[in-house]
């Protein structure tokens, strides 16, 4: 799958890590649902340094839809909030 992390790039990572990704992603809503920033910015962290671990960059000239849509290492919690759906930053 291709992840987008906003202002950085995209990244090729295999569907065999999405249920570590969701693991970091479900830390991350729930300091969003308790207005947690501390653990908010670890969260976020955590979650962009393994979508940059496991995935691939995609070279800059590709053009390739991406699948799924992070926000920047800077984001703010309101961000943040703003792009969850129902299931998180990461579906399933």
């Amino acid at each position: 799958m291709i992840v987008r992390i906003l202002s950085e790039g995209q990244f090729d990572v295999a569907d065999e890590h999405l249920e570590a990704l969701n693991e970091l992603d479900a830390q991350l809503e729930a300091a969003i649902k308790a207005e947690d920033e501390a653990n908010f910015g670890s969260s976020l962290g955590a979650l962009l340094d393994r979508v940059r671990e496991l995935g691939t960059p995609v070279a800059l000239d590709a053009l390739v839809p991406s699948e799924l849509l992070l926000p920047h290492e800077s984001a703010s919690l309101a961000e943040v909030r703003d792009l969850l759906s129902g299931d998180g930053l990461i579906p399933g």
